[in-house]
C-alpha cells in the first residue's frame, strides 16, 4: 500500500477527515513555502479543526429547528418597521445575552419579527450557545405529551438546558387552561438561566384575556419583562407589500 493510501487510511480509522482530504494542497503549499515539519503538522491540525468547528455549527443549527430564512445578513435595511441597521448590529452583537436578557419583539404580521428572532438564534449559534427555536404550536405539544411519549420528554429536557429560547408567535391564540398552567411553570423553571426571544402581535396587556387568568398572566409576565427589552415593530406586511403573483412569473 503506498504512503498516500495508508495516511489516508490512518486519517479515516482516527476519524480526522480534514486531514486526510487537505493532505495533498497542504503538502503542496508546504514545499512551495520551504516549511518545516512543525507548520506542516499544524496545517494539518488547522484544517481538521476548521472542518469540526463547521460540522459542530451545522449539528447545532439542526438541533435548533431555526426557519430556513434566518440570515440577517440578507435584511432589508431600507424595510419601514422601526428597527434601524445600527439597532440590528447592535442586537447581533448578543451582549444582551450575554448578560441574560430576553427580548420581546411585538408588532402586527408581517414585520419582520420571527426573520429577527432566527437571525439572532442563529448567530448565537454560530457563538456556540444552545438555541430552540419553538412556535407557541410547538411548545404546548411539548407539554402536552413531555410525560405520555419519550420524544416529547427527550425534547423537553433539551430545551431545559438551552441557552436561549426562541418562543414565536406567542398568544397568537386563546390558551386553554392547562397549557397556560404549564407554560408558566416550564418559564418558571428556566427563566434565570434562559434567556428568551418572544415573537407576539398581542400587548402583555391583552395576554390576560388570551390565558383567560389576570394572575397567572401577570406572573408569567413577571418573569418574562423582569429583564427584557421590548422592541416594538411596526409599518406594513412585508410579504403584503412584496406580495408575489403566479401569473407575473409566466410573463
Amino acid at each position: 500500500m503506498e504512503t498516500n493510501e495508508q495516511i489516508n487510511a490512518l486519517c479515516r480509522q482516527f476519524k480526522i477527515t480534514a486531514m486526510a482530504s487537505c493532505l495533498p494542497q497542504v503538502i503542496a503549499d508546504s514545499e512551495k513555502l520551504s516549511s518545516g515539519y512543525r507548520d506542516f503538522f499544524l496545517a494539518l491540525l488547522k484544517q481538521e479543526a476548521e472542518l469540526r468547528l463547521k460540522n459542530e455549527i451545522a449539528r447545532r443549527r439542526k438541533a435548533a429547528r431555526l426557519p430556513l430564512k434566518n440570515d440577517l445578513g440578507a435584511y432589508d435595511k431600507k424595510a419601514e418597521n422601526g428597527l434601524t441597521p445600527t439597532r440590528i448590529n447592535q442586537l447581533r452583537e448578543l451582549n444582551w445575552l450575554d448578560q441574560g436578557f430576553n427580548l420581546m419583539l411585538l408588532g402586527p404580521s408581517g414585520t419582520g419579527k420571527t426573520f429577527l428572532a432566527a437571525g439572532l438564534a442563529a448567530d448565537a449559534v454560530d457563538k456556540g450557545y444552545k438555541a430552540y427555536f419553538k412556535t407557541m404550536e410547538d411548545l404546548t405539544g411539548i407539554l402536552k405529551l413531555k410525560d405520555l411519549t419519550r420524544t416529547a420528554a427527550a425534547e423537553y429536557k433539551r430545551i431545559l438546558r438551552a441557552d436561549l429560547i426562541i418562543l414565536d408567535d406567542i398568544m397568537l391564540f386563546p390558551v386553554e387552561k392547562s397549557v397556560a398552567v404549564s407554560l408558566f411553570n416550564f418559564v418558571n423553571q428556566v427563566y434565570e438561566q434562559t434567556s428568551f426571544i418572544i415573537t407576539t402581535n398581542k400587548m402583555p396587556t391583552e395576554w390576560a384575556k388570551m390565558l383567560d387568568d389576570e394572575v397567572l398572566a401577570t406572573a408569567l409576565l413577571d418573569r418574562l419583562l423582569f429583564r427584557c427589552d421590548i422592541i416594538n415593530l411596526s409599518g406594513k406586511s412585508y410579504r403584503m407589500k412584496n406580495r408575489q403573483s403566479f401569473f407575473e412569473h409566466q410573463k
